[in-house]
């Protein structure tokens, strides 16, 4: 049940994005984005009895370039900010390398044990999954239509991500530590 509602909150915002996009255009859309993403991370808090980092990290970016783009009237802001929060992200776990601290293992280690190889190995992947995801951001929406763009958000990066998340089950079985 943990799991359905993880879901929702995840999922939640995109669609109430995509809701109001598909009724009213891109501007309009943008102010319920970012209430339901402040929501979403309320009802995670909540839940989880903790405040959760890259959702909270997540949420900081949609209101910062949310803000921007309804305060320039500029779509150019929203379009940008996947790019941006993938980056954060490569970033962030880059970091975590360079000081050899497996940031992955903060993040999902009461879920996953694995060996030291196996923080890494995921961390690195992770890294150039998250580059790859700007990269390809940063294509669409420079080359495609506004609504070319929201359909490959909406239904194009989530299954990307569970794609390349379920390929990472070899390596992690590989290096799981049994309890």
């Amino acid at each position: 049940m943990k799991s359905v509602y993880k879901l929702l909150i995840d999922i939640g915002p995109l669609a109430v994005f995509f809701i109001f996009y598909t009724r009213s255009g891109l501007q309009e859309a943008i102010l319920p984005l970012m209430i339901a993403t402040v929501i979403s991370v309320i009802i995670s808090y909540i839940l989880e009895k903790k405040i959760p980092i890259m959702p909270t990290l997540g949420a900081a970016i949609v209101l910062i370039f949310g803000g921007l783009t309804i305060y320039f009237d500029n779509e150019i802001f929203i379009k940008m900010k996947p790019t941006i929060i993938n980056m954060v992200f490569a970033l962030i776990l880059y970091g975590g390398v360079i000081v050899k601290k497996p940031l992955l293992k903060y993040l999902l280690g009461a879920a996953l044990k694995l060996e030291e190889d196996g923080w890494r190995i995921l961390t690195q992947r992770w890294i150039a999954f998250f580059v790859a995801l700007a990269v390809l951001n940063e294509i669409v929406w420079r080359t495609q239509s506004t609504d070319v763009w929201v359909n490959f958000k909406v239904f194009g990066i989530l299954p990307i991500t569970f794609i390349f998340t379920m390929t990472q089950f070899p390596l992690i079985k590989k290096y799981q530590i049994e309890d």
